[in-house]
């Protein structure tokens, strides 16, 4: 069989070669053949669904299976009293407001309708497709048209003509080219039979649209799971393996910095790799298709089904990693399609860590601030610790003193001397800066080890020089906490037992609080009365800082 293309693409056509090829495509479908259609969501192999022989070689040619229902395209709402009964008013509430467009009612059926059509149920679907080629033939057949995605059966969807034809070319009489779909998945299927109504399939109408105007909709326990043997479809897409290459698919769940960071910890030879935009330089080498910008889910949508397609072609690719979604928006459609790709084989990458630079002059309240990071989970790495371990036991840092400094400022035991150190550099800038270059080129590897020693998903780097030690780039955020220079001197007395004059000496010799309110991120104010209080406020300016922090991660930005 010679398989037509009927190119209505360009508009600027006559109309009355338009009308003819429009004309032709309906007389084939009224004739009792296949014709591949445009929509909007993607391509569908059309046939007259009222006659069973013409559905049943949709069956055939897609390779699908009987029990999994079709579902009819119609030209507008009051075509669904012809082929549906009881059908509720929030129906045409819905039609009115989503259609044309990519939304599909489950409804109860007329007996005018074939059992081939619904696979036996007593209950069908129906559209109207939001494109005007289509709606044309529709209008010009008079008949509904049932039209699952044009592809063969388990397949990724097409959502362009070529797509149909690579893999219907030859078992069908036409496909009508319409131009690439404009969503990219399929309808959103939602089951009007049951209060409160229940959503079967997620596409391209969001189901917080669809609850706006509705209110609550249940989720079908499909959309997370396969159905069980001897379990039903109720909708297409429902049962089987859908959407899937030849190549094994594994879908990697969590923030994009995350997922990619879990798919490049994978790479292996033979795999390909399903990414977001920004995340395509860090799999170089290897096989990639590009999804869409991690923020922009409309692209995603038009492009998932095209990445899923375009491993096919290479041979070398034996495994797919693909990075995947949240579940907002049109995000939870692209969501099911991947995860349907892949059979529900996922991977849910770990959470990254979270880094937060903690400075400030003293008697700010640091201590308070970080007793609220380790309340919220997070380990603290004290880089005045860390910096008399390193004088200690850390031979580089030990070498790189002794070739500037001399080696006398090291006891016979091994030990740093301290006073005799002190004695070059406190009374000498450019020394003193000598001794601060070497601390800060190894503080901040040796701060990444520790945390890769002794993962956890939130640190404090609580330095004093922070910002002045470039420990502020490894951090997410750098925080200052900030008070009252009359509180901080009542704090430095009581802390450590000095009379008033010495503690605003101690004040003087630091940097004015200017500074750090200038350079870091963010500035915690503490004005509270006691450490408890201040503790409390820290824990809750921490909580909002780190899920604003994991928001921005999530969505690339």
């Amino acid at each position: 069989m010679e398989t037509k293309v009927l190119d209505l693409r360009d508009t600027k056509r006559p109309q009355n070669e338009i009308e003819r090829q429009i004309t032709a495509a309906a007389e084939v479908i009224r004739g009792g053949g296949l014709v591949a259609i445009p929509t909007e969501t993607v391509y569908g192999l059309g046939a007259n669904a009222l006659d069973s022989q013409a559905v049943e070689r949709i069956f055939e040619a897609k390779g699908r299976p009987q029990d999994n229902p079709l579902i009819l395209h119609v030209a507008g709402p009051a075509w669904l009293a012809r082929y549906c009964v009881d059908v509720p008013p929030l129906a045409y509430v819905l039609a009115r407001r989503f259609w044309p467009g990519p939304l599909t009612m489950i409804l109860k059926r007329r007996d005018i309708v074939p059992d081939v059509t619904t696979a036996g149920l007593a209950t069908v679907g129906v559209r109207c497709p939001e494109h005007p080629v289509t709606l044309a033939i529709l209008r010009e057949a008079g008949v509904p048209i049932a039209a699952p995605s044009a592809n063969r059966s388990g397949r990724p969807s097409c959502t362009t003509a070529a797509d149909v034809l690579e893999d219907m070319d030859g078992r069908i009489e036409a496909v009508v080219d319409g131009g690439p779909c404009e969503v990219g998945v399929e309808s959103t299927i939602v089951d009007l039979t049951v209060m409160p109504p229940r959503l079967l399939r997620p596409g391209g109408l969001p189901v917080e649209e669809l609850e706006a105007v509705v209110g609550p909709v249940e989720r079908d326990p499909a959309l997370i799971r396969p159905l069980g043997e001897g379990e039903q479809p109720r909708a297409p897409g429902m049962k089987y393996r859908h959407y899937a290459p030849r190549a094994q698919v594994t879908v990697v769940t969590g923030g994009p910095e995350a997922s990619a960071r879990e798919i490049r910890r994978r790479l292996k030879p033979g795999v390909g790799v399903i990414c977001f935009d920004e995340y395509a330089g860090l799999f170089s080498g290897y096989p990639v298709e590009k999804l869409g910008p991690s923020g922009d889910k409309q692209a995603q949508a038009r492009r998932v089904f095209d990445a899923l397609r375009a491993f096919d072609a290479r041979e070398q690719v034996t495994e797919i990693y693909a990075q995947c979604p949240d579940n907002k928006g049109l995000g939870l459609a692209i969501n099911n399609r991947l995860k349907k790709a892949a059979a529900f084989r996922v991977v849910e990458a770990e959470e990254r860590s979270v880094v937060l630079g903690i400075t400030g002059g003293t008697g700010a309240g640091k201590t308070s601030a970080l007793a609220a990071i380790e309340a919220l989970g997070g380990r603290v790495l004290d880089c005045d610790r860390v910096y008399y371990e390193m004088l200690r036991t850390d031979e580089k840092v030990r070498s790189e003193i002794a070739r500037t400094f001399g080696a006398a400022c090291f006891l016979p035991d091994g030990q740093l001397d301290r006073k005799h150190l002190g004695n070059i550099v406190f009374h000498d800038p450019q020394r003193l800066d000598q001794l601060n270059h070497i601390i800060y080129d190894a503080m901040a590897p040796e701060l990444r080890r520790r945390m890769e020693a002794e993962p956890c998903t939130l640190y404090a780097v609580d330095a004093i020089n922070l910002i002045e030690g470039g420990l502020g780039e490894m951090c997410d955020r750098t925080v200052a906490v900030c008070s009252p220079a009359e509180q901080r001197v009542r704090r430095i007395m009581a802390r450590d037992g000095i009379d008033e004059a010495y503690a605003r000496s101690r004040l003087a010799a630091q940097k004015p609080e200017s500074f750090y309110r200038e350079k870091c991120d963010c500035v915690l104010e503490n004005n509270e009365t006691s450490p408890e209080a201040f503790t409390q406020k820290a824990w809750r300016f921490f909580k909002k800082l780190i899920e604003d922090i994991k928001e921005e991660s999530q969505h690339g930005r």
